[in-house]
C-alpha cells in the first residue's frame, strides 16, 4: 500500500503554545495536497485540557477543517512513532471523495438514540468514566448490525479521572463522540487483542452466571489443565500468568484462527467443583478456545492480522488510518518503543497514522463491536 497525497498526519510537541499551534496547523494544511480537507482527527495530551475549547478553534481554522473529532490521551501516536512520553498534540488531516460524514456527540445517560445516518461504518471515542460502553454497544449492535464500530476510551492525567472528547468546536467531558462515514468510504478495521490460541477448540455445555461449568461435557476445570499440561514446557513458562479465554465471534465457522475470538479474562477457577470464572456471561453451545497473551503473541498477532488485511484490501485506495492502542501496550510491553505504529507501517504503509493510547479499545470481532483490553484497535478509511 501506498501513501496517498491526499491524507497527512501530524505531531505538534510540547504543552500550550497558542501562535505555535495556530503555525503547525497552517503548515499541515499546505502540506496535504487536496482541495479541501473532509476530516480532521485530533489527540491531546492533558496539557491542553484547560484550553481544549481554543486549541479546537485554532485546529478548525488554520487547518481548515470542516468536521474535528478526537479525544484526550495520555500519549500520542503519529504514523510510526509512539510518543509515550512528553505532552504534545496529533492531528491528522483527510480529504475522501464521495465520503458522508456525520459527527455528533452522545450521552447514553440521558437515553439519546442512535444517530439517524447511514454509514459504513462507525469512529468512536468515549469518556470511560461516565459514558457506559457496553450497553451503548450492545444497543448500537442490534440497531445497526454488521456495522464496524472502531475506537477507543479516552486517557489523560493518570491522577485525575478527567477526559474530554472533542466534535467540531467543543470539548465534552462526559459521553461519546460518534463519527458515521458512509458514502464512497468505508471504514475497515484491525483489531489485535495481543493472543495466540492454544490447544483447541470445545463447546461449552453448562454454564452458570459468568461460571463455566463443564465443557464438551467434562468438568471445565479438567479441560483446562489438560490443555495446560499439552503445552511444552517452554509454552507452559509462557502462559503461567498470562491465560485468557476466548469466545467465538461466530459459530458458523469450519475452522477458527487468530481473530475470531473475543478474549475475555480467566478470573479463577475450583478443582473440587470442576469449574472456571470467567470476565463475561458465557452461554451454552458457545464454542471457546484458551488463549496466550504477552508480548510475543501480541507482536505475532498483530503482523498476522496486517498481512491478512494487505491481501485483503489489495487494489483498494487505503487513505489513512486511526489507531487506538491500550495502556498496557507499548515499551512496558514489547521492551522497546513505536512496537505497533512502526509494525503498521512495515505491513501496510508509508500510510497516514494518527492514534491515542486507550482506557479500552472499541472494534468488532465477527458481526458484532466489543470493548477490549490490551488490544490495538486500527480504522482505515478505504475506497468503498
Amino acid at each position: 500500500m501506498r501513501q496517498h497525497p491526499q491524507a497527512i498526519a501530524g505531531h505538534f510537541k510540547g504543552g500550550w503554545d497558542e501562535a505555535g499551534i495556530q503555525r503547525w496547523a497552517a503548515a499541515l494544511r499546505t502540506r496535504l495536497e487536496a482541495p479541501a480537507v473532509s476530516l480532521g482527527v485530533l489527540f491531546a495530551t492533558p496539557a491542553f485540557a484547560e484550553h481544549a475549547t481554543d486549541l479546537l478553534e485554532i485546529v478548525r481554522l488554520h487547518a481548515r477543517v470542516p468536521c474535528l473529532v478526537g479525544c484526550s490521551t495520555r500519549a500520542v501516536i503519529v504514523n510510526e512513532r509512539e510518543h509515550e512520553s512528553g505532552e504534545g498534540l496529533a492531528l491528522s488531516l483527510y480529504h475522501l471523495p464521495g465520503a458522508q460524514l456525520h459527527a455528533t456527540h452522545l450521552d447514553p445517560s440521558t437515553g439519546i438514540g442512535p444517530v439517524p445516518a447511514p454509514a459504513n461504518g462507525w469512529l468512536v471515542f468515549a469518556d470511560p468514566f461516565q459514558a457506559d460502553g457496553e450497553r451503548w454497544l450492545e444497543e448500537w449492535n442490534r440497531l445497526h448490525p454488521g456495522v464496524p464500530i472502531v475506537g477507543g476510551l479516552a486517557s489523560g492525567d493518570a491522577t485525575s479521572p478527567r477526559t474530554q472528547v472533542f466534535v467540531d468546536g467543543t470539548a465534552h467531558e462526559s459521553g461519546l463522540v460518534a463519527l458515521g462515514v458512509g458514502g464512497d468510504v468505508r471504514l475497515e478495521s484491525v483489531i489485535s487483542q495481543g493472543c495466540t490460541p492454544i490447544g483447541e477448540t470445545w463447546t461449552i455445555t453448562r454454564t452458570d452466571r459468568n461460571f463455566i461449568v463443564s465443557i464438551g461435557n467434562r468438568p471445565a476445570y479438567t479441560v483446562l489443565v489438560e490443555t495446560f499440561n499439552r503445552l511444552s514446557r517452554e509454552d507452559q513458562v509462557r502462559t503461567q500468568g498470562n491465560l485468557f479465554v476466548g469466545f467465538a465471534g461466530s459459530e458458523y465457522r469450519d475452522e477458527y484462527r487468530r481473530g475470531d475470538f473475543l478474549v475475555r479474562h480467566l478470573l479463577g477457577a475450583d478443582p473440587q467443583q470442576g469449574l472456571i470464572a470467567v470476565g463475561a456471561l458465557p452461554r451454552t453451545g458457545q464454542t471457546i478456545q484458551f488463549q496466550r497473551r504477552d508480548a510475543a503473541a501480541a507482536s505475532e498477532e498483530l503482523s498476522w492480522l496486517l498481512a491478512r488485511t494487505r491481501e485483503r484490501l489489495a487494489g483498494r485506495r487505503v487513505f489513512g488510518g486511526v489507531l487506538g492502542v491500550c495502556l498496557g501496550r507499548g515499551e512496558g510491553l514489547f521492551g522497546s518503543p513505536n512496537h505497533d505504529a512502526a509494525l503498521i507501517q512495515e505491513q501496510l504503509g508509508p500510510l497516514p497514522i494518527v492514534g491515542f493510547y486507550c482506557n479500552g479499545e472499541i472494534g468488532p470481532v465477527g458481526e458484532r463491536s466489543f470493548v477490549h483490553g490490551y488490544t490495538a484497535a486500527l480504522a482505515l478509511f478505504v475506497q468503498a
